[in-house]
């Protein structure tokens, strides 16, 4: 049962909001191969703000999520992509419906 999750929020620079959604783009193709991450959205919240939401199984995941690939990315470009450092969130989940259509 999925139990936990992760919230992460960011700000485009001026300017950088077409790299940032193409980032996240790409980052689909690295959240595909963990196998701890069963769920993962990337999100464009207004036309500067983008996050990317996560759920997992237990703690091993969403550990294995923040030291994985995809986080080392996210840092490695934060500087040039962001006004400033994302705002990670750890969250409980506390009911989830997915009926596997999307």
């Amino acid at each position: 049962m999925i139990t936990l999750a992760l919230f992460a929020r960011f700000e485009a620079k001026p300017g950088k909001e077409k790299d940032v959604a193409a980032f996240l783009r790409t980052g689909l193709q690295l959240a595909n191969q963990e196998a701890k991450t069963p769920i993962w959205f990337a999100l464009q919240l207004s036309p500067s703000i983008f996050g990317v939401f996560d759920a997992f199984h237990d703690e091993t995941g969403r550990q294995a999520h923040l030291t994985g690939e995809i986080a080392k990315a996210l840092m490695a470009n934060a500087e040039t992509l962001f006004v400033g450092p994302p705002t990670i969130d750890k969250i409980d989940v506390l009911g989830l419906k997915n009926d596997g259509s999307v």
